[in-house]
């Protein structure tokens, strides 16, 4: 059996810009539609595709628990959140959408 993998994500509109948290099982394909906007909803309406920040998990209930967690915190903590990995608020979606 294929090890499943989730992943909770950041994405912004632009650098400062407006957030918003995410969870899937596959990173590429759901930041893509983010990009894409075939993604309905929140990020097609306000312009949110720049992939920020993301994290891995194996287990769903751990990445729903942490996206959870993640959407009830304050702006300023998300920030220092992207900004310890990813300082100059870099893209990230080209890094792995070639591996």
């Amino acid at each position: 059996m294929k090890d499943r993998r989730y992943y909770v994500y950041i994405l912004a509109s632009r650098i400062g810009g407006t957030l918003y948290v995410g969870v899937t099982n596959d990173l590429i394909r759901r930041v893509h539609e983010h990009r894409t906007k075939t993604a309905e909803g929140f990020t097609k309406r306000y312009g949110v595709a720049r992939l920020v920040y993301f994290e891995q998990f194996d287990d769903i209930t751990a990445a729903i628990e942490r996206e959870k967690r993640l959407k009830k915190w304050n702006r300023a903590w998300k920030i220092e959140l992207i900004e310890e990995r990813n300082a100059n608020w870099d893209d990230l979606y080209p890094s792995i959408a070639t591996t």
